[in-house]
């Protein structure tokens, strides 16, 4: 390997894993940074790559949700995420749902023992020299953030993030909840339940809207990711807001009263241990003592021990359809790559699909073939096409979802829509892999066969 094709990766997330590994499983070698943990933040906790924070969902694991088809599709690719993520998952219903701290050393191991991959815990604090792919992720540090906005020669884009609290299951009191998946999905048990009646949930719906919040910064304004509302926010807009949303009650009935309960909150398993549990769609920038004391009213959480309180963080981006092309590089550029969620994609499966879309369009350009954009029917091509997008009046990133698909020719039933949308993308993903001249990895079996 020439020394001009060494590629550097900036952050040992998702998408740098993700790209470091596809890169190097293509023979090039790569030096990954990685700041942490010499230089941390408020949000991760410990040195290995690819650590979750909001959540442990990769969400729908059906083949005809969106992604569901954009794991089907990176796996084909042969994608470390989705390996290590198959290897340590955990029982999440009809979701992708993994082991956070296996799923980070599954990763880590990797990464570390990978004869091309060298890992380097160091912060960066200048553009690398290209070819190389930025991917610091939405909590870029600032001394990085700083000359990458200052060579687009635009101020960063921003929203605010959250992520929810986790409890010890032992301190639950098991007698009051019930274990069930909505419609009974998986093994028809992968989820617990904390049922409210309609007193308790209009009491708690009042309670939450008038808690205490951690305070917005005076000099900017609290912009919060649409999919990932804080549930305050949420009951700021309505009484049945939350009943309609992560408290909707469709699909369970409570076995203790074999009704149908008026609200219901549901807890995901967070570890293979099933000693910890992740409060689903209850992301909060209540205060730490507001959410102990009022998800302790809950109906058998009276003794409920924390293991983490929910946050939010501030989520950096840049404008991507001004700075970025459909390969997710640079205009202007020579080999400078963007990846991750500080391109606009929102999501760790997202994350890690952009990483590998950079990577494999770098191996094409350091192998001297022509860059072919993934098809916009494809769902890493709609990923693509969304973020390289010029005409957005006001760019906000966004989930892989059928609403970035080019439409379909025909109108017809809202049910049938997924299968030829997902019929569609197919034939056209397996028509780029021959164009590209892609091999689909031998480990992983062709989908919707």
């Amino acid at each position: 390997m020439k020394e001009q094709n060494k590629v550097t990766i900036v952050g040992g997330g998702l998408a740098g894993s993700e790209a470091a590994y596809q890169l190097a499983r293509r023979g090039h070698q790569v030096v990954l940074f990685e700041m942490r943990p010499r230089v941390t933040n408020d949000v991760h906790l410990g040195a290995g790559l690819a650590e979750l924070v909001c959540s442990n969902s990769f969400r729908s694991d059906d083949a005809c949700h969106p992604a569901g088809l954009l794991k089907r599709e990176m796996e084909v690719l042969g994608s470390l995420i989705m390996k290590c993520a198959r290897g340590t998952a955990v029982l999440a219903g009809g979701a992708l749902a993994v082991d956070r701290n296996l799923f980070s050393e599954a990763v880590t191991s990797q990464i570390e023992n990978h004869n091309l991959i060298e890992l380097v815990r160091r912060e960066v604090t200048a553009i690398p020299d290209e070819p190389a792919i930025i991917a610091a992720g939405p909590l870029c540090s600032k001394r990085l953030a700083e000359p990458l906005f200052h060579q687009l020669g635009h101020e960063s884009l921003y929203f605010y993030d959250a992520i929810a609290p986790v409890i010890e299951l032992d301190s639950l009191d098991l007698d009051v909840l019930f274990y069930q998946s909505r419609y009974d999905k998986g093994t028809g048990s992968d989820y617990l339940n904390i049922p409210l009646s309609q007193e308790e949930y209009i009491q708690f719906h009042t309670e939450l809207t008038q808690a205490e919040r951690v305070e917005q910064k005076k000099h900017e304004k609290l912009k919060f990711f649409e999919g990932c509302l804080p549930i305050e926010e949420m009951a700021d807009r309505g009484r049945d807001t939350l009943r309609f949303g992560p408290m909707k009650p469709v699909g369970l009935t409570n076995p203790h009263t074999g009704k149908t309960p008026y609200a219901v909150i549901q807890l995901r398993q967070d570890d293979m241990a099933k000693t910890l549990w992740n409060m689903v769609g209850f992301q909060t920038r209540m205060k730490w003592g507001e959410q102990k004391r009022l998800f302790r009213s809950l109906p058998g959480m009276a003794r409920a021990r924390f293991t983490r309180y929910g946050m939010i963080h501030r989520n950096t981006y840049i404008n991507s359809p001004l700075y970025l092309d459909e390969t997710f590089k640079v205009k202007g550029s020579h080999a400078l790559y963007v990846a991750g969620q500080i391109s606009g994609v929102e999501g760790y499966l997202e994350s890690a699909a952009s990483g590998l879309m950079a990577a494999l369009h770098l191996h094409r350009q350091l192998s001297n073939h022509k860059s072919i954009p993934f098809p916009e029917e494809t769902a890493m091509g709609s990923l693509a096409k969304y973020i390289s997008f010029k005409e957005h009046r006001s760019f906000q990133p966004t989930n892989v979802n059928f609403g970035i698909f080019p439409d379909l020719e025909k109108r017809m039933p809202k049910k049938m829509r997924r299968k030829h949308y997902v019929e569609r993308s197919w034939r056209s993903f397996e028509a780029f892999l021959h164009k590209i001249e892609e091999e689909p990895s031998s480990t992983i079996p062709w989908p919707f066969n």
